[in-house]
């Protein structure tokens, strides 16, 4: 390993120097990731000098800007981390934006959105685009233009024998089709491009209430999302954090004006008087302010699961109990676009609804609660058994992410493109 630090400019790790154990987490604390060595490339000549020689030493290359959607899967293997590939440009006129690896979505949103333009954010603007990409991408514009991936025109990338290549629908449509939402398992990703969207107008905000009032807030809720048209989205979030009483909030974002929105979300107005009331014109560079999310790692248990539909029973289900120990369950509308044709490993989203739970495991008993209440209502609900890739668990794996034929592609285009298994995916598509 030690010649490893002759072989690419930018910093290298090993166990025991200072800073290594610091390098090597990922942003979930939770998982333990154990590698061989930390590098952070200098750029994408470096991170193709990277590969040609993890390719020659039998090693492999797992790759993350900043470790989001981490599995801990890296036993043996390079961490690549790619924060210094940072090279943004946006063209307004041909409403398109370059993107570095380690650009996060929240820079994206800054530069586009003087131009009336936004990108396909989610609820975090520290999440790289890239990495968001790679995973398919649900984001609160998903409804209007449906996979963050959908929106990918070209990517950058570095090969498993460390070749620069361009690739595109043209050059190469199965590695691009890949790459649009199957993982890191098939490329390095240095740079994409991608469309930017028009977002003139832009109504979005909070609406908070005491957990006393999440039946009513729940009726509303479906009333909404059952007529909403794809600019509008909405989320649900049952919230008990540390310290405080249990509440509910309804999450919204309109791209149109604020009379059309204050319409479309008539039936909050109605409920009982709220803690707090954020909605209001915004612009998309304020996004990550809707649901606060924090901006520095922390320990997490999660779980996903796409939703067949949210009638009665399911409602009744959710509300039926306290969420604790979760910190929170959010559910999202899906639906408009993201159910369309989408020529991704994902394709169309069948399911309306997506639920997202959520705990922080203090200790070993709190994960096990956690876990256990998560099972419990994942299980009262009508699942479809299918979940996005970016919402993976470390337990879980791509088979429930992909359908069985879209996996079977996927195989074929890793065995395509890396024989010796170089490149390493939080989520490998072989298991």
């Amino acid at each position: 390993m030690e010649t490893l630090r002759s072989a690419v400019r930018g910093q290298v790790l090993l166990p025991g120097d200072p800073g290594f154990d610091a390098a090597r987490r990922p942003w979930n604390l939770a998982v333990e990731q154990p590698v061989a060595a930390v590098v952070e490339a200098a750029d994408a000549d470096d991170v193709a000098a990277l590969v040609r020689h993890a390719r020659q030493a039998g090693l492999g290359v797992a790759t993350q800007p900043n470790g989001h959607g981490a599995s801990g899967r890296t036993e043996g293997a390079i961490l690549l981390r790619t924060r210094r590939l940072d090279t943004l440009d946006i063209d307004p006129a041909a409403r398109s934006a370059r993107v570095g690896a380690g650009v996060a979505s929240g820079r994206v949103q800054a530069a586009a959105a003087p131009h009336g333009l936004t990108g396909l954010p989610g609820s975090s603007p520290v999440v790289s685009v890239a990495g968001v990409a790679l995973g398919g991408g649900l984001s609160w514009f998903g409804r209007a233009f449906g996979w963050v991936a959908d929106s990918v025109t070209a990517f950058d990338v570095v090969d498993a024998a460390g070749r620069p290549r361009r690739v595109t629908a043209d050059a190469d449509p199965d590695l691009f089709w890949a790459l649009r939402g199957g993982g890191g398992d098939f490329a390095v990703v240095t740079a994409l491009e991608l469309s930017l969207r028009p977002a003139p107008r832009l109504y979005g905000g909070r609406v908070l209430w005491a957990a006393e009032h999440a039946p009513a807030v729940m009726d509303a809720y479906r009333r909404i999302t059952a007529a909403a048209p794809d600019e509008l989205t909405v989320w649900l979030d049952l919230l008990h954090f540390p310290g405080a009483d249990p509440m509910v909030a309804v999450d919204a974002t309109y791209l149109g004006g604020p009379d059309e929105a204050r319409d479309l979300l008539a039936p909050l107005d109605r409920l009982a008087a709220p803690l707090s009331d954020s909605r209001g014109v915004m612009s998309p560079a304020e996004l990550g302010s809707i649901t606060a999310e924090p901006t520095d790692p922390g320990p997490g248990c999660s779980r996903a699961e796409l939703l067949a539909e949210l009638d009665d029973t399911a409602a009744k289900a959710l509300l039926a109990d306290p969420i604790a120990p979760l910190l929170s369950v959010q559910i999202r509308h899906l639906g408009g676009a993201l159910a369309r044709p989408s020529d991704s490993p994902h394709g169309a989203l069948a399911e309306p609804y997506a639920v997202y739970l959520f705990g922080i495991p203090a200790d070993p008993a709190t994960a096990e609660a956690v876990t256990a209440r998560q099972r419990d209502i994942a299980g009262a609900l009508p699942v479809s058994g299918r979940k996005p890739y970016t919402f993976l668990n470390p337990g879980e794996s791509a088979a429930d992410a992909f359908t069985p034929e879209a996996l079977a592609r996927l195989r074929a285009v890793k065995r395509r493109h890396d024989p010796q298994d170089v490149l390493r995916a939080n989520f490998p598509v072989g298991g």
